[in-house]
């Protein structure tokens, strides 16, 4: 599966996720639930995950934990403010770019509206 298909159905879950528990609740709330409607969809989610990262000819264990990665290739950055600013943006661009993935969400459910609260981030992403 790639990485596009997967974010269509990430897309579509959390719309569904966004208009069954409506706005404002804790993002690990959306983490968990978000979680479960991609495994029950099929997909593998592991939830804050550990990345490790190199900086200076050192080897971090731990230099973030995305907050789902979606069939090791799709990282979701789940929110649940009232507006996304741009350090968010610049937070997932710069977890793919560490991580070497291709394709991540902003998924921010603090918004009136789901489809208002996706930002989608890519690194070298085939067209």
């Amino acid at each position: 599966m790639t990485e596009n298909e997967i974010s269509k159905i990430v897309v579509d879950a959390a719309v569904k996720l966004h208009q069954d528990l409506g706005p404002g609740l804790l993002e690990s709330v959306y983490e968990v639930a978000l979680a479960y409607l991609l495994m029950k969809r099929g997909l593998s989610c592991v939830r804050q995950l550990p990345v490790p990262i190199s900086y200076d000819g050192l080897e971090f264990d731990e230099g973030f934990r995305a907050d789902i990665v979606v069939n090791d290739l799709v990282i979701l950055e789940l929110k649940s403010v009232a507006n996304i600013a741009q350090v968010h943006r610049k937070q997932l661009q710069t977890y793919l770019r560490l991580s070497g993935r291709k394709l991540g969400l902003l998924l921010n459910f603090g918004a009136p509206l789901m489809r208002d609260g996706i930002v989608r981030a890519v690194n070298n992403l085939p067209e």
